[in-house]
């Protein structure tokens, strides 16, 4: 959400931003809040010369009635004073509710109103005019059949989809064996290459208020993501960036504590809703999932340097598991609304011989701690909003695609790469059941 003077000073600017969004249709937002915000503020206004004459005309009624005593003649006057008193409350009552109405009309259309994207961000309409940054690693492919994800991971009897769709439908999954045990060594991997890199690991809330998910996402991605607990104020996360954002709602953070750096683990539930779908065979896209994430939380200056590190890291989490990825710079009409600037992190298929998105490194500038009101005193004791940033560790099942496929050999076994082999119980490679 953007700051209203900025919008009050700068409509076209914000105008031309949402031009570059390729979301014309809400131009006419722009032009709706500036009117809507002069009304609100000629009413604060006026309310407020109604609070100062309520005190004058108190000490006035004070002042006649104590004439009136001596002089009955001044009674009338104290009593004309007396109704406008009473006059101006009503008013004053009539003003309060239309600028809480204004208040709520404004923020209405504000919330929908995109943040301005960096300088940097190349303009497109889709994903499809992403942009390729560089890439890690060879992208090779084996002289040799690679499966689909699927049928591979049964070799080793480590997926039942069959079960999971008798129990919960399509989207969800049973993981055995030695492929759940990989699931579980890559996250427990992720979770310390980033305390290792000096994050503070959590474990978070993974169900928030209604509040909070309008906090940290737009309308747009909140009705396709967002399950309800039915009933209660309650959404169960899609991100574990949900709830560790929130963690910080209404919090006036010490400088000295800035910039908070945290990794955090959470199952991740989405209903997937729009073009994607849900995969009828498949753990590429799905409802539930586990996820380590990356999060800071830092002062403004600081947060373009944060989102080159976070990449970063990501590419070097991954080629250390012996997977070739690469960076895709995020088009303007490709960025979720609340952000300023976001790269995917890509990891090469060599059975589609195509890339595929593994990570998502996110700058929302001040959007999120806007509309959570996240803010810390500088050094002139002045309040400032934070910046948050976010970026996707590692998520499997999803990622276990890459790893499988990179990592398989001809005779049908999976290398375990020297950084994983800890949490494998120093098993050096996977072999088939059927072998």
């Amino acid at each position: 959400m953007l700051d209203i003077k900025f919008v009050r000073e700068n409509p076209d600017a914000v105008k031309e931003n949402i031009r570059k969004k390729f979301q014309d249709a809400k131009l006419p937002l722009v032009d709706e809040v500036i009117e809507l915000d002069a009304k609100r503020r000629a009413a604060i206004a006026e309310a407020d010369q109604l609070r100062a004459d309520r005190n004058r005309l108190s000490k006035q009624v004070g002042m006649l009635m104590g004439q009136a005593k001596k002089d009955p003649s001044k009674m009338e006057e104290a009593e004309g004073v007396k109704k406008q008193v009473t006059d101006n409350a009503h008013r004053l009552e009539a003003l309060e509710k239309q600028e809480a109405q204004l208040d709520e009309e404004i923020r209405s259309r504000m919330i929908v109103i995109p943040q301005i994207i960096d300088p940097s961000v190349p303009l497109g309409a889709d994903d499809s005019s992403n942009v390729e940054v560089q890439r890690f690693g060879e992208a090779a492919v084996p002289s040799f059949e690679i499966p689909y994800h699927v049928d591979l991971m049964e070799r080793f009897d480590g997926i039942d989809l069959e079960a999971a769709g008798r129990v919960s439908g399509n989207g969800f999954y049973y993981l055995l064996g030695d492929i759940a045990r990989l699931h579980e060594a890559v996250l427990a991997y992720g979770r310390d290459f980033m305390i290792d890199k000096g994050f503070t690991y959590c474990i978070p809330p993974f169900m928030i208020h209604g509040n909070v998910v309008e906090g940290v996402m737009s309308q747009t991605d909140m009705d396709g993501m967002m399950y309800k607990i039915e009933g209660e104020d309650l959404y169960l996360i899609g991100t574990s960036e949900h709830s560790m954002i929130g963690r910080y709602i209404d919090q006036i953070l010490p400088e000295t504590s800035l910039p908070q750096t945290l990794t955090s683990y959470s199952p991740c539930f989405r209903k997937e809703k729009g073009a994607h779908g849900i995969e009828e065979r498949g753990v590429y896209r799905i409802h539930q999932f586990e996820k380590q994430e990356m999060i800071v939380v830092c002062k403004p200056e600081e947060s373009k340097e944060w989102y080159e590190k976070l990449w970063a890291m990501s590419v070097e989490l991954f080629r250390s598991m012996d997977i070739p990825v690469r960076q895709l710079e995020c088009c303007s009409g490709d960025l979720a609304d609340l952000k300023v600037k976001s790269c995917d992190i890509e990891a090469w298929s060599p059975r589609q011989q195509k890339y595929f998105e593994v990570c998502s490194c996110s700058n929302l500038g001040d959007a999120q701690a806007r509309r959570l009101r996240i803010r810390y005193k500088d050094e002139d004791g002045k309040m400032q909003l934070c910046h948050t940033l976010n970026n996707t560790c590692v998520a499997p099942p999803r990622m276990l695609i890459a790893f499988l496929e990179n990592n398989l050999q001809e005779d049908g076994s999976v290398l375990i790469p020297a950084v994983l082999r800890p949490y494998m119980g120093g098993k050096e490679k996977l072999i088939p059941k059927n072998a």
